[in-house]
């Protein structure tokens, strides 16, 4: 019998949870290993060339193959598993996708400023950003529910982990980030019901991301609704 494939995670990380909803989505059998980014284990420095998550381990005939960077992870099992395919088969639509993969990413490092900044001004600047980035993809959306209509996509993979830091941050501040912005709304609410999507994360996510905001006195924690 084959070993299954492992994806070394961290519990928080949002490219991590790219590559798992990829995996459920196509109903590969893996193992989840986690790690402690502030602490990491020498065994992992000397199989992760940056040092970060994910990585997939792909057991060989002899030995191991390891994979890293979320997106080499992805277009691999789109490229050698079975299952749902999650890229358009166009190629044309298939390059918009992965445009649209990268700018995802961006989303997530002015999220990263977002949730970490301790100056209420670069607070405010980055929830503009933000609110401007998801306006952006206000226009691109269609009738859904999900980003290229009926069809799941590596794309919906993307966005699901940066939705899931507003359920945690709904419950801190009114950020108004997705006013008037339906068709993202409504996204990420289909999203958020998906069962690999919410797979790709342990129960206790939230408790996480919230001892997380803390360790880095975030601004954001000091606006709203709940004391830190």
């Amino acid at each position: 019998m084959t070993a299954p494939l492992t994806l070394i995670s961290h519990h928080l990380c949002p490219y991590v949870q790219r590559a798992a909803t990829a995996l459920h989505e196509k109903g590969i059998p893996f193992e989840r290993a986690f790690i402690d980014l502030a602490n990491k284990p020498d065994w992992f420095l000397q199989i992760s060339p940056l040092g970060k998550v994910p990585l997939l381990r792909i057991p060989q005939e002899e030995g191991e193959a390891i994979l890293f960077e979320s997106t080499v992870i992805c277009e691999y099992l789109e490229e050698t598993q079975g299952g749902a395919k999650l890229h358009p088969a166009d190629p044309l639509t298939r390059a918009r996708h992965r445009g649209w993969i990268e700018f995802g990413s961006s989303v997530l490092a002015d999220l990263w400023v977002y949730e970490t900044t301790q100056d209420g001004e670069t607070l405010e600047a980055k929830r503009n950003t933000l609110k401007t980035k998801f306006s952006t993809v206000e226009a691109e959306l269609g009738d859904g529910p999900y980003f290229a209509g009926a069809d799941f996509s590596l794309v919906d993979a993307v966005f699901a982990p940066i939705f899931r830091y507003f359920d945690v941050f709904d419950s801190i501040a009114e950020h108004g980030i997705f006013d008037g912005l339906p068709r993202v709304s409504a996204w990420r609410k289909a999203l958020a019901a998906r069962p690999s999507v919410k797979a790709a994360v342990t129960d206790d996510y939230a408790e996480r991301l919230m001892a997380f905001l803390r360790k880095h006195d975030a601004a954001l924690l000091k606006t709203g609704k709940i004391a830190a």
